[in-house]
């Protein structure tokens, strides 16, 4: 199957990828370099945003949150935890277009959808291909894939940032609540963090940066079982043995329950997601100096009965679909953006348990007045084996931080030099050009 790309609007765009081949040839030059004016045009035109987001730990299923309905591939993978294609009931897809659908749990969204401020990149992620949940969040966090030292987060080097001189606004200031110490947070700038919830009430295993190093350390060797650990495949009695403080309870569900909560890494449940939402809007409104937010919640890791339009994914969505709800509330301003992102996607293909396994490529969900919503954007290949990453996982079409990039140059002020320096590494990707709107 060739590969499908959304619609997009078209006037610059032969000019824009011209000058995007020639930044890549000019070697030890900035992807920016050359199309300096073009990133300097909008600079501080519009910086007053607030940026909002959401981590789902444990790699959500976007295949089921974003149902390709239309494609035969889907259900052949999938024949017994696939979302039934539209009908009508209640427990059948929503159709977005003739494409994609919501599963049936985040129905809620589908008025923001057609409102025009809900938007997804199907197939979007960090492109290195670990499917390591301790590697993947490490790197998303620290925004440099492949790169698994390092102490700033990617949000705390936004925070860092010289302060736009636009509308006379200072220093951007970031938060988190929920989870206690949060790596994308974490570095030389300034944060609050309100750490909420029994479950929160202590960090994560990764936290702390010398324990995560110890850990790897442990599994760096070419054994069976270091693989198996690093590779996060099959890894559920390995996670058990490394992490458990007690002797573990080594039966399959209490394995699955250990990797999860490994997974989570400090996140709270998705019960209280919404709380937690409320909190933060209620903050970030009464403090306009905070402008970067971050919310995560756990138990995405769904390795055994994930179920279909209901079950604990299904419960999951639901969560999330009340939380959105919130978030649009609270960030109604023009350009409040709210971005949904998880480590990794799942497998394509259900395994035996009535599961997915850890994957690559995922949806990721942009929500606000600026957002070009009601469709789709970037590229889509289809299920076929032979468009799918090592003939399992959906392809990342689409880096994380490109994502990230679109959003930052129109609401946050950013310029290229900027966005250099908070993504080292990343380039343009003007396919997603179109997905905020001028």
């Amino acid at each position: 199957m060739s590969a499908i790309t959304a619609p997009i609007d078209t006037p610059a765009l032969g000019g824009l990828r011209r000058r995007a081949l020639l930044g890549g040839l000019l070697a030890g030059s900035s992807v920016w370099a050359a199309r300096g004016a073009w990133a300097q045009s909008k600079n501080g035109a519009d910086a007053d945003g607030r940026l909002v987001v959401l981590f789902l730990r444990g790699a959500y299923d976007g295949l089921s949150a974003l149902v390709p309905y239309a494609d035969p591939d889907y259900y052949a993978l999938r024949p017994r935890i696939a979302i039934a294609a539209p009908d009508g009931s209640a427990q059948t897809t929503i159709a977005l277009d003739g494409q994609f659908g919501l599963h049936p749990a985040l129905a809620s969204l589908h008025a923001v959808w057609q409102q025009g401020a809900l938007a997804v990149v199907p197939a979007a992620g960090l492109s290195d291909p670990t499917r390591s949940h301790f590697d993947a969040q490490h790197q998303w966090e620290l925004g440099i894939p492949g790169k698994t030292s390092g102490s700033q987060g990617w949000l705390n080097r936004l925070a860092a940032l010289p302060p736009s001189t636009a509308r006379g606004l200072g220093r951007a200031t970031a938060m988190g609540v929920g989870e206690a110490n949060p790596f994308v947070l974490s570095g030389a700038a300034p944060t609050r963090l309100v750490p909420r919830g029994g479950s929160a009430a202590k960090p994560g295993v990764l936290a702390d940066e010398g324990t995560r190093y110890a850990l790897l350390a442990m599994y760096a060797g070419l054994d069976d079982m270091s693989r198996t650990f690093r590779a996060g495949i099959d890894s559920r009695m390995q996670t058990a043995q490394g992490l458990s403080e007690e002797t573990p309870d080594l039966s399959p569900m209490a394995s699955d329950r250990q990797e999860m909560a490994a997974a989570n890494n400090g996140a709270p449940p998705a019960q209280g997601l919404l709380l937690d939402a409320q909190y933060l809007g209620k903050l970030m409104r009464q403090d306009r100096s905070l402008r970067l937010g971050f919310l995560s919640v756990g138990n995405w890791d769904t390795h055994a009965n994930q179920g279909a339009a209901t079950g604990q994914l299904a419960n999951n969505l639901g969560n999330l679909a009340r939380t959105l709800l919130q978030l649009r509330k609270d960030f109604d301003q023009p350009n409040d953006v709210v971005l949904v992102c998880s480590e990794f996607g799942r497998t394509c293909a259900e395994n035996g348990t009535r599961g997915t396994d850890h994957g690559h490529g995922n949806a990721m969900w942009l929500m606000g007045k600026r957002v070009q919503g009601g469709r789709w954007h970037g590229q889509w290949s289809g299920l076929a084996s032979g468009n799918l990453h090592e003939g399992r996982d959906l392809p990342v079409h689409h880096d994380y931080r490109a994502v990230v990039a679109q959003v930052l140059r129109r609401t946050q002020g950013l310029s290229g030099k900027d966005l250099d320096a908070l993504f080292p590494g990343m380039a343009w990707d003007p396919a997603l050009d179109a997905m905020m709107r001028s």
